[in-house]
C-alpha cells in the first residue's frame, strides 16, 4: 500500500465549506444549491394549512349530506391534518428550545 501525505491546502477547505478566505459565509444561490430551511418550512406550513382546508372542506360536505363524500375519507383527512399540524407544532417548539439555549449560553 502506497501512501503519499499532501500538505493541507486550506483554501480548497474553506471553499467547499462554503466560506470566504476571510471566514465569512459566502452567498449561495438558490437556483444551483437546494433549498434553504426556511423555504422547507414554508412548504411544510403551506401543506398542512392545505391539509387543513381540505379536511374543513370535506367536513363540511359531510355535514350537508353529500352522497359523493364518505364519512371515512372525512375522518382520513382530519386526521391526517391534525398530524401534520403537530408534527409542525413540535418542530416550531424545538426550534423556540434551541434559539432559547443559544441566546443563554455564556460568550
Amino acid at each position: 500500500m502506497d501512501l503519499k501525505l499532501r500538505p493541507f491546502d486550506f483554501a480548497a477547505a474553506v471553499a467547499r465549506a462554503g466560506m470566504s478566505s476571510n471566514g465569512q459565509p459566502v452567498a449561495q444561490t438558490r437556483a444551483a444549491g437546494g433549498a434553504s430551511f426556511g423555504d422547507a418550512m414554508v412548504k411544510a406550513m403551506q401543506s398542512v394549512s392545505t391539509q387543513q382546508n381540505e379536511a374543513q372542506r370535506l367536513q363540511r360536505e359531510v355535514q350537508l349530506d353529500n352522497p359523493a363524500v364518505s364519512l371515512e375519507e372525512t375522518m382520513v383527512a382530519m386526521q391526517k391534518a391534525q398530524i401534520g399540524f403537530q408534527a409542525t407544532l413540535q418542530v416550531r417548539n424545538r426550534l423556540v428550545s434551541a434559539y432559547s439555549e443559544i441566546m443563554n449560553m455564556q460568550v
